[in-house]
């Protein structure tokens, strides 16, 4: 099979992306043909499968499609524009672009499936084209349904003529059919899944890893956040967590891995409750983020908001035990055998859930099970499997 995966987000620095990623190798496999179409600030060239990098301008580079960055339902480390501030003629222009990458790589891959990230525009543009399509939505594109009413038509057009949908979460899934109507045979949840490469227990020296983060490298306890820092994120209420159990707590550090547009907020947020030992880090490499995981005592999701949770897996799969809020895709796979659940924006049980976790008894059993629950439920093996099925099932239904 020839199957086209389309995203609206490079292939690093956002779930999608990395979900984009994992899908194609996992396809090839499998002894399927892919072709990706991304946008980027360079033309991305890839040793495994063919890319049709659609080029936005970051401001730097001089040869471009579009005359301005590429858009996020949040931000990205490579973009902090969203689709809410681009104009009506960025917009077409945006729209145009995709529809023409789409017919370009019809032409000269002639894909058998062409499969969509997002519920959002390459959906509408695939509609335009007689090949069958299927979209995975991953949740910020029902957020940007929800916020800009000018995107609305594009993204129903694209779910009405979708061959179908893969959900990522029940969450997301009662989402789809109650903003999209989406009916239940044309929906498949799917749970996300996690690259078993790179996210797996092993030993790593905190001191080496500390190290190279250019941090003093004998703190003794190391709590681990990863993720955009966004409003729906919830990093202010892990910050403000870290000033209750580094009370509690001798010498434990917290590490903050990723940017986004709270970055300043953030670090004012830090200052002011004279903390020291909450350090921001910057985006990082999926190798660095999975030594980090493997030396934190715990990793923290404290999401106001969070469609599935990738990083809990991953965090997972290392033998972290994650300490997340009780919503969205979270509460589908993380208990008190691995972790705890907290209510959102509710810092002293946030803390308390920390200061139990490091201090934990069974530490070692508690890791091994995390990581042991995640290669079970969450492999990419097993997704690409389901997937596979999925097209299946819609191409005989048709």
């Amino acid at each position: 099979m020839n199957v086209l995966l389309v995203n609206h987000f490079p292939l690093e620095g956002s779930g999608s992306g990395i979900y984009t990623k994992n899908l194609a190798y996992q396809l090839i496999k499998k002894g399927h043909n892919v072709k990706v179409i991304v946008p980027d600030h360079t033309k991305i060239e890839h040793e495994k499968f063919e890319v049709r990098t659609i080029i936005f301008n970051s401001g730097k580079n001089c040869s471009y499609e579009l005359d301005f960055n590429f858009p996020c339902f949040t931000t990205h480390p490579k973009s902090y524009t969203t689709y809410y501030e681009l104009s009506e003629n960025q917009i077409q222009r945006y729209i145009d672009v995709f529809k023409r990458a789409i017919g370009e790589c019809i032409d000269d891959f002639k894909p058998d499936m062409i499969h969509c990230q997002h519920l959002w525009i390459a959906p509408y543009c695939a509609s335009k084209f007689d090949i069958p399509y299927v979209i995975t939505a991953h949740g910020t594109d029902i957020k940007g349904f929800c916020k800009d009413e000018r995107y609305r038509p594009y993204a129903l057009e694209g779910a009405k003529k979708a061959a179908g949908v893969i959900t990522i979460s029940k969450q997301v899934d009662e989402d789809v059919q109650k903003h999209y109507g989406v009916e239940p045979a044309r929906r498949k949840l799917i749970l996300n899944g996690f690259d078993e490469e790179i996210f797996r227990p092993k030993y790593v020296s905190r001191e080496d890893v500390l190290s190279k983060l250019h941090l003093r490298p004998s703190h003794k306890h190391v709590v681990s956040f990863v993720g955009k820092l966004t409003e729906f994120k919830g990093v202010d209420v892990l910050i403000r967590a870290a000033k209750i159990y580094s009370q509690d707590i001798d010498d434990v550090v917290t590490l903050i891995v990723g940017n986004g547009e709270q970055y300043d907020e953030l670090n004012r947020l830090k200052e002011s409750l004279g903390i020291e030992n909450v350090f921001f880090i910057g985006h990082k490499g999926q190798h660095t983020v999975a030594d980090i995981y493997n030396i934190a005592d715990v990793s923290v999701v404290p999401s106001r908001n969070e469609p599935f949770g990738l990083v809990a897996i991953e965090a997972l799969a290392c033998g972290t035990p994650v300490v997340a809020t009780n919503q969205g895709g979270l509460v589908d796979f993380i208990d008190d055998s691995i972790g705890k659940l907290v209510p959102v924006d509710d810092d002293i049980s946030l803390a308390e859930a920390i200061v139990e976790e490091i201090m934990h008894d069974q530490k070692a059993q508690r890791r091994e099970r995390a990581a042991s629950m995640a290669a079970r439920s969450f492999s990419w093996s097993r997704v690409v499997d389901d997937v596979l099925d999925f097209y299946k099932q819609l191409v005989d239904n048709m």
